[in-house]
C-alpha cells in the first residue's frame, strides 16, 4: 500500500510556502542547473564531435585517390573457382605516385593473378596505401553515431555531478533534521496533566 502524499504540485520548491526551507530552494536550483548543463553540454559536445568526424572523413575523400598497381609476383591459387566466390588474398603490389616515385605494399588481389596484373588501390597524398574512403552517406552515419556517443558521454559528467551534489544536500538536510529532532524529540514525551 502506498503512502498518500497529496497532489503533486509543479515547481513547489519555488512557491511561497511557510514550510519551504532554504535547502528546498537550493536543491531545486541544483536540479535545474544540472539538467540544463546536461542538455547543453551533451548537445554541444555531440555536435562538435559529429562535425569533427564529418570534416575528417570529407578530407579523406578529397585527398585520397586511386592508383593502378601491378602485382609483383604470381599470386597462389586458381582464379576460376575463387573468383566466383569473391575470394581475395594478399599479394605484393607496386605502384607509382604523381611525383614519379615507386612504392610497394600489400593489397588484396584475386587468387591466381599473374605478375603484372593491374589492381586498383587507394593511396594518400604521400603515396601510402590506405583503405577506400567512406562515402558521404557512410560518413554521415558514422558522424551521427559518434556525435551521439560523445554527446551522451559529455552530458553524463554534469548529470553525475548534479546527482552527487544533490546527495550531499540530502545528507546535510537529514543531519539537520536529526539535530532538530534530538532537540525537540524529548519534549514530545511530556504529558500535561
Amino acid at each position: 500500500m502506498s503512502v498518500f502524499r497529496g497532489p503533486k504540485l509543479w515547481l513547489w520548491r519555488w512557491r511561497r510556502n511557510p514550510l519551504r526551507r532554504r535547502a528546498d530552494v537550493v536543491e531545486a536550483w541544483v536540479v535545474l542547473g544540472a539538467w540544463l548543463l546536461t542538455v547543453l553540454t551533451g548537445v554541444l559536445a555531440g555536435l562538435a564531435g559529429a562535425r569533427s568526424v564529418e570534416h575528417g572523413l570529407a578530407r579523406e575523400r578529397a585527398t585520397w585517390h586511386t592508383a593502378v598497381a601491378r602485382v609483383v609476383a604470381d599470386a597462389p591459387g586458381r582464379s576460376s573457382s575463387a573468383a566466383r566466390d569473391g575470394e581475395r588474398l594478399w599479394a605484393e603490389v607496386r605502384w607509382t605516385v604523381a611525383d614519379g616515385s615507386a612504392h610497394t605494399g600489400q593489397a588484396r588481389v584475386a587468387p591466381g593473378s599473374k605478375a603484372g596484373t593491374p589492381v586498383t588501390v587507394w593511396t594518400d597524398p604521400q603515396g601510402h596505401l590506405v583503405t577506400r574512403p567512406t562515402t558521404a552517406s557512410e560518413a554521415a552515419f558514422r558522424a551521427t553515431l559518434i556525435g551521439a556517443l560523445v554527446g551522451v558521454s559529455a552530458g553524463a559528467v554534469p548529470f553525475v555531478g548534479g546527482l552527487v551534489l544533490r546527495g550531499r544536500l540530502e545528507r546535510r538536510r537529514m543531519d539537520r533534521w536529526d539535530a532538530e529532532w534530538a532537540r525537540l524529540g524529548p519534549q514530545w514525551g511530556r504529558t500535561t496533566g
